[in-house]
């Protein structure tokens, strides 16, 4: 039996190779840009883009292959709710899948609302798979030019 100096490297490229493994035996790839799921109860985050102007602000987040009915969004207490559930295509097929990738089963996003927006305006719209709630700003928050005079 020959004696092997330790290496710190090989045991991290062991660890490495035994996570691409069990990720490999999913099917599912793992790259850290996917949005985050959670395989043993169903759930899923989608991601979404939030831009302000002026006048509004806006969240939008896409979701493909959603019905508007399988969505919710609701507003309580200035907190921003986004719900909903994608159901998986021929559900009583799905053992004949070869690769499955895309996310499925029950998903909530929550965001904190400033006090600046006016929650009687909102508005939510889904167009080709992407979900826009736009929330305007109440009056008092946009910003007002104030003529500056020289004498």
């Amino acid at each position: 039996m020959a004696i092997m100096r330790w290496n710190p490297l090989r045991e991290l490229e062991n660890l490495n190779r035994e996570v691409s493994r069990l990720f490999n035996d999913y099917n599912m790839p793992f790259t850290g840009t996917e949005p985050s799921t959670d395989f043993l109860t169903g759930t899923w985050t989608p991601r979404v883009d939030i831009y302000e102007d002026e006048n509004k602000i806006v969240v939008s987040t896409a979701l493909p292959g959603m019905d508007q009915k399988d969505i919710k969004v609701n507003i309580d207490k200035n907190m921003l709710t986004i719900s909903g559930a994608r159901k998986l295509r021929n559900e009583d097929k799905k053992d004949n899948y070869t690769r499955i990738e895309q996310f499925y089963g029950s998903f909530t996003r929550s965001f904190t609302l400033p006090g600046t927006v006016n929650q009687e305006g909102v508005n939510a719209k889904m167009e080709h798979g992407v979900l826009e709630i736009t929330l305007p700003k109440k009056e008092e928050a946009k910003p007002k030019m104030i003529e500056v005079k020289v004498h």
